[in-house]
């Protein structure tokens, strides 16, 4: 079965793919904690996109729309699943065997994180947006933002001194 009209719309998926998948699955990941689900998330992004995208963005807000997406599609597969965050485990364990011992700690702290603060923690550190990207992203003022990262970097210090 052919997925797309044509060679152009199939060009355009496997470019906005490239550009994003890979951004989108760590992100994905860090909220659903296994890789099954995580792209299952991405998945579901991308199908959003190519099936009900009908009004031209640039490069920024395309990316900005995909992460917002991404997030939310998180947020409801957790809501549906009913998962705990603070109960899922299967995140730190992976992590034990695949990082140093810093980085376990770090990544341990950062699942302890709540929603809040996570995302811009996340968005802010790892993926290298500024405070104002994320406000756009996350339709937050960038006070809001600065705030949220302030908490969940005291937070985390106060994890990481605990180990």
């Amino acid at each position: 079965m052919k997925l797309f009209k044509n060679e152009k719309q199939e060009i355009a998926f496997d470019t906005i793919y490239d550009l994003y998948a890979d951004t989108l699955f760590r992100l994905s990941y860090s909220y659903m904690k296994n890789k099954e689900d995580a792209e299952d998330v991405v998945q579901d992004v991308f199908t959003k996109y190519f099936c009900g995208l009908h009004f031209p963005m640039n490069q920024e807000q395309e990316k900005a729309w995909l992460l917002r997406v991404t997030i939310n599609q998180c947020n409801d597969a957790l809501r549906k699943k009913k998962y705990r965050l603070h109960e899922s485990l299967d995140y730190v364990r992976e992590m034990a065997y695949k990082e140093e011992e810093d980085t376990r700690h770090i990544y341990s702290a950062l699942d302890k994180l709540s929603e809040k603060y996570k995302g811009v923690i996340i968005l802010h550190y790892l993926e290298g947006y500024s405070v104002e990207e994320i406000a756009d992203i996350l339709r937050l003022s960038k006070s809001a933002v600065k705030m949220r990262l302030k908490r969940g970097r005291e937070f985390l210090k106060e994890e990481l001194e605990k180990e």
